[in-house]
């Protein structure tokens, strides 16, 4: 009887052990990370940019790779009021656990630093697909510049 007793506790002892095991471990795998947004990225940005004269429509297609500490480097052809250029990018980008993160982003022609950008960031569909909006621009002098930029962003290798 005392056996039966023992073997009947054993069971949901083992199962409630195995549980609390794996349980954090789903759950750890369900957050984002700066690592996890690690890869290579296409994206475009759309919006405005107001500028002294009026306001300018501005737009860009790019690529970018991430390193698993958040270092990205890049290059987006960018179009502001119909002029056209190519640019590189390099930058940092942090992921905090709830998938909202933070990027900074330094854009260069030929070298030279023309402007860095802070974006605000979300990451959905399991870190495959972010979102973004710029939060600040600024040129090498200092000057802020005002935009209102958004940034749809895509994994090109999707991840399960």
């Amino acid at each position: 009887m005392k056996r039966s007793i023992a073997r009947g506790m054993l069971v949901p002892a083992s199962l409630t052990l195995i549980l609390g095991v794996i349980s954090p471990l789903q759950a750890q795998a369900s957050h984002c990370s700066t690592a996890g947004a690690a890869g290579k990225w296409a994206y475009t940005y759309t919006g405005t940019i107001f500028s002294p004269s009026g306001p300018l429509p501005a737009a860009s297609v790019g690529r970018f790779t991430e390193d698993v500490s958040g270092n990205l480097t890049g290059t987006q052809t960018r179009s502001v009021a119909g002029s056209s250029g190519a640019e590189d990018i390099a930058g940092t980008l942090s992921v905090n656990r709830d998938c909202t993160a933070t990027a900074t982003i330094s854009v260069y022609v030929n070298g030279q630093l023309q402007r860095t950008a802070v974006l605000a960031v979300v990451f959905d569909k399991n870190m495959n697909h972010a979102r973004g909006i710029f939060e600040s621009l600024v040129l090498p002098n200092g000057t802020n510049v005002p935009v209102v930029l958004t940034s749809d962003n895509s994994r090109i290798f999707p991840k399960d």
